[in-house]
């Protein structure tokens, strides 16, 4: 049912460990909640996705979609033997979504009449892969042994340093890890926007595929469920725990009060939406294997909206995993492009086991025809006769005795620019996430791109306790460039001068960290790629003035105010009526107090001078709908987060 946004997330509740594990239990909600806690940024990065979302339907793409084929890779990860499950149980699997994904499962007629005209062929294929990433053959299956008993929501399992198996690139698998889940959960989810490590969805080994499967989950429907979260569908209910005020974002499932158990019978009435009443016998409801059988149209619409030209999924489209490797050995990886002038490259790739030679194809990237050099025996290439502030695609092949390897994913780099701002001295891409931040020098000029309305810089650097405040200078700006700072991910300052003006910050700081980023991006995707921005990081052991000088008497222009603890206390949670917010303080600064719905989106706020000691900020939040909501404590420097429920 299509309502506000606000409670899209709905309401995050861990079921209890005490409940029948003959009742069904997701932890895709949980997940979300945990990852929204520790990575504010997810938040904005799934509201882009529904406004992509939104857009699509609105502008009828969602009559014009194509069938999807996702390569799938089976993670095994298994303590004992029973844990271990055969090749042919997951093959069930595989089957199982196969049908249940086209509307080719027997049990679709059993859907009450008056929903039959919204079923849908969801049009998205799986197939055990063929082809890993380094293009060798493969079956789609990975096994590895481990010590450790049982995995949680922690996502432990995903990662060979914790017992379990890493993932394969999500841009062009679907992962699947089976093992033993704890607590008597079923299975759970990463829904689209999430970290690229941990992407996939992860099933319990009794409820994965129809062979050796436990009733009454015993029809590979714990898969069905959750790879549905992982193309973006919520459940069904919206989870507001029975208000009638969720929402799962699709406009053919009724408004319905809460989830389902075990196998209902037609119709169950709820939140007014009789004489039908619920559509329980959707995937993403909770009812047993045996009882859940359909996908709506509005459903296939969200889900098709990922593979779109801008979807979070699209990449998938383009994946080799479903084809079968034209080589004894795979493709080369690991592509990279330094030394970048303004009318060169060095083009490098990785050693491929068994290959004899290599062979380069590169071009303008908005052009159609390759160029190729062939017979290359070393794995680097001098690329000369380029165009300044231009961008290369380039991809190479592995010669191998047995045939040549399919051409690597193709990889790309910008030339540096002829004038503006001056010859960029480094390209420092790729470095459009924290994740990925360049390190650059202090005290000294660098200069780079921000190439394309997408570019965004993170530029990562260190002070110490001899220099430890901060000053940075973005200077010689071709468009309305912008400049903020860093520490982990805690956002200090921002810089926000309008058109070319420079751009500056001064952050006199006792703290020393390894962990400093200067992120510059374009105002309202403001971009060039013929002219580069100058940054500065500057230190000093004497504090900077307001005006960035050292000389004469200093300025601090950011209180260091801690908060002790977890930050902040705040009680009753749940809240019903009103809510306090309790906020320890060791010297008087100004804080923010804000209110978050899950979607990021600020409902309630107050911003106070405080002294020092206990402080207490009351709101009234009867007035909000029930469900999850976040409680953010912020100053200059420090940011802190809580889970809030509203009853």
């Amino acid at each position: 049912m299509q309502r506000k946004f606000l409670l899209l997330l709905g309401f995050i509740l861990i079921l209890s460990s005490e409940r029948a594990f003959s009742q069904r239990i997701c932890g895709s909600m949980e997940v979300l909640a945990r990852q929204i806690m520790e990575n504010p940024d997810l938040q904005m990065q799934m509201q882009e996705i529904e406004r992509n979302t939104a857009n699509f339907i609105a502008n009828h793409g969602a009559s014009e979609r194509v069938v999807v084929t996702i390569p799938v890779v089976v993670n095994v990860v298994w303590n004992t033997s029973a844990e271990n499950i055969s090749d042919q149980q997951i093959q069930t699997q595989i089957d199982v979504l196969n049908a249940d994904f086209r509307k080719l499962n027997s049990d679709v007629s059993l859907v009450p009449s008056v929903w039959t005209s919204l079923v849908a062929d969801m049009e998205v294929n799986f197939c055990l892969a063929t082809q890993d990433p380094s293009g060798a053959a493969t079956t789609g299956i990975r096994r590895r042994q481990t010590t450790v008993t049982s995995f949680s929501t922690n996502d432990a399992v995903k990662f060979t340093a914790q017992g379990g198996l890493d993932i394969w690139d999500r841009n062009k698998y679907l992962n699947l890890w089976v093992c033993d889940l704890s607590g008597g959960l079923l299975g759970y989810a990463q829904f689209p926007g999430g970290a690229p490590a941990t992407d996939g969805v992860v099933i319990d080994y009794q409820y994965f595929g129809t062979i050796n499967a436990s009733a009454p989950f015993d029809k590979g429907r714990t898969a069905t469920h959750e790879v549905g979260h992982w193309l973006n569908l919520f459940h069904i209910w919206g989870d507001d725990n029975g208000a009638c005020n969720g929402s799962d974002q699709v406009a053919d499932t009724p408004n319905q009060g809460a989830e389902h158990y075990g196998c209902p019978a037609f119709p169950s009435v709820s939140c007014n939406n009789g004489p039908n009443g619920d559509m329980f016998m959707n995937y993403m409801d909770y009812v047993d294997d045996a009882c859940m059988y359909m996908f709506t149209n509005g459903q296939k619409a969200r889900s098709q909206a990922l593979f779109a030209s801008n979807g979070a999924r699209v990449s998938l489209l383009s994946s080799p995993g479903c084809q079968a490797p034209n080589s004894s050995c795979g493709a080369p990886s690991g592509l990279s492009a330094t030394s970048i002038t303004q009318t060169s490259a060095t083009l490098n790739w990785g050693a491929v086991s068994g290959a004899t030679s290599y062979n380069l194809q590169w071009k303008i990237s908005t052009s159609g025809t390759w160029t190729t050099v062939s017979g290359l025996t070393g794995t680097s290439y001098n690329l000369t006769g380029l165009t300044a502030s231009t961008t290369y695609n380039y991809q190479v092949q592995a010669v191998c005795s047995g045939g040549n390897s399919a051409y690597s994913t193709s990889a790309s780099f910008t030339t540096l620019a002829s004038g503006g701002g001056g010859s960029c001295t480094d390209a420092y891409e790729p470095n459009n996430t924290s994740a990925t931040a360049k390190v650059i020098p202090v005290n000294t000029d660098i200069k780079a791109q921000i190439a394309s309305s997408s570019d965004i810089d993170w530029n990562k650097f260190s002070n110490s306790s001899a220099t430890k405040n901060i000053k940075i200078d973005l200077t010689t700006l071709p468009f309305d460039y912008d400049l903020q700072l860093y520490r982990n991910s805690s956002l200090l300052k921002t810089s926000q001068n309008a058109g070319t003006a420079d751009e500056q910050i001064v952050y006199n700081t006792n703290t020393v960290s390894s962990a400093y980023y200067a992120r510059v991006y374009g105002y309202n995707g403001a971009f060039s790629n013929t002219q580069c921005y100058t940054l500065r990081v500057s230190l000093s052991a004497t504090a900077f003035r307001s005006d960035g000088s050292t000389d004469g008497p200093t300025e601090d222009v950011d209180l260091d105010v801690q908060f002790e603890n977890l930050g902040f206390g705040m009680y009753p949670n749940p809240a019903t009526n009103q809510l306090t917010v309790e906020v320890p303080m060791k010297e008087v600064g100004d804080v923010s107090v804000l209110i978050l719905d899950p979607a990021g989106k600020t409902t309630l706020t107050q911003h106070r001078t405080l002294g020092k000691g206990d402080n207490q900020i009351t709101f009234d939040v009867q007035p909000l709908p029930a469900g999850v909501y976040f409680v953010q404590v912020r100053n200059g420097e420090n940011v802190h987060t809580r889970k809030l429920v509203k009853n």
